[in-house]
């Protein structure tokens, strides 16, 4: 009786002979596409010609079989050294690593076909430079009719290599504001609050920022009357941050101390002060919102006044007091 241990190594041989079975397959395939383009017959006759022009192929084949084969590895290298502990981080950079790799590989590709395409010609005695006459042509009416397109790619593959947004960041672009939706090799796509969809050409984006790039930050402008004490105002303003930092939903979103800029400027009826806390990306409107009203318990119950437009009629040191007299009629 068989062991086995045994039979499963035998089964392991079995799988290895049968792998290299398929390698020798497509060697053999390829050998068949030679002799049915006639190559292969001049080159064992001995034809220098044949030779040369087979040595092209197989340098042709190889050569395109090396830039996937870079592509594949080259990919995983990337991601390696990248340090994130985000799955949809790691999901977006594995899109753009696969985007950015498909267009330099198809590019290559291309470039190579032209160039060993226009060998092939010359070795067969076939003149290329009519035929690259009326490639120039054509290549100038489709250039010419085609050049937002190729402006919209170029900067798509730029705004892409350059990790400028990502899917789920918030960006404006030329003034709109709107979550990122999609990022192609032409378009943007921006969701904004009221649930509408913009799409932008990528050649016709002028401005574009990104509010949720590694971090974010809300700066705060606090406005208390003319009569209230700055430096109290700015103690209470410290104070509700530092409780914020202790609260157990928002010491995750905070994640530096608030940074007290200092009286910014002089407003009609208010003095403006000017502080700043940085957030996680996209955290940073609701930690605003949550200090904001934590801010606004704080002076309420310590009486400081939130002023708000109104006008002072002021007569003069000399002039006597308005009078007013109420008629009640009844």
């Amino acid at each position: 009786r068989t062991h086995p241990l045994r039979y499963d190594r035998t089964r392991f041989c079995r799988a290895g002979r049968s792998n290299k079975g398929r390698a020798v397959l497509r060697h053999c395939l390829c050998c068949g596409v030679l002799c049915f383009c006639g190559l292969s017959r001049a080159y064992i006759g001995g034809n220098p010609g044949g030779r040369s022009a087979a040595s092209i192929i197989l340098a042709f084949i190889f050569t395109q079989k090396l830039i996937k084969k870079i592509g594949n590895k080259l990919k995983p290298f990337l991601l390696s050294r990248k340090d994130s502990h985000d799955d949809k981080d790691k999901f977006e950079s594995q899109k753009r690593l696969t985007t950015l790799i498909n267009i330099i590989q198809g590019t290559l590709r291309i470039v190579l076909t032209v160039i060993f395409i226009m060998i092939m010609f010359s070795k067969f005695g076939i003149e290329i430079a009519p035929l690259l006459a009326g490639a120039g042509i054509v290549g100038l009416a489709i250039g010419f009719g085609s050049q937002e397109l190729v402006r919209d790619v170029v900067s798509g593959f730029f705004i892409l290599l350059e990790n400028q947004i990502r899917v789920g960041d918030y960006a404006i672009i030329n003034s709109t504001g709107g979550t990122v939706e999609k990022i192609e090799l032409r378009t943007i796509t921006l969701r904004d609050v009221s649930g509408v969809v913009h799409i932008f050409q990528n050649g016709k984006i002028e401005t574009l920022s990104n509010a949720t790039k590694d971090w974010s930050a809300i700066v705060l402008e606090i406005g208390v009357a003319y009569k209230e004490n700055v430096n109290q105002v700015i103690d209470y303003m410290i104070l509700v941050a530092k409780e914020m930092r202790e609260d157990e939903i928002f010491s995750g979103k905070i994640i530096a101390d608030i940074e007290i800029m200092g009286l910014d400027r002089f407003d009609n009826s208010a003095v403006v002060i000017r502080a700043r806390i940085k957030t996680m990306p996209g955290e940073q409107w609701a930690v605003k919102r949550e200090y904001q009203n934590r801010l606004k318990y704080v002076f309420d119950a310590n009486n400081i006044e939130i002023p708000f437009p109104h006008t002072t009629v002021y007569w003069g040191d000399k002039t006597p007091p308005l009078k007013v007299i109420i008629d009640e009629k009844k």
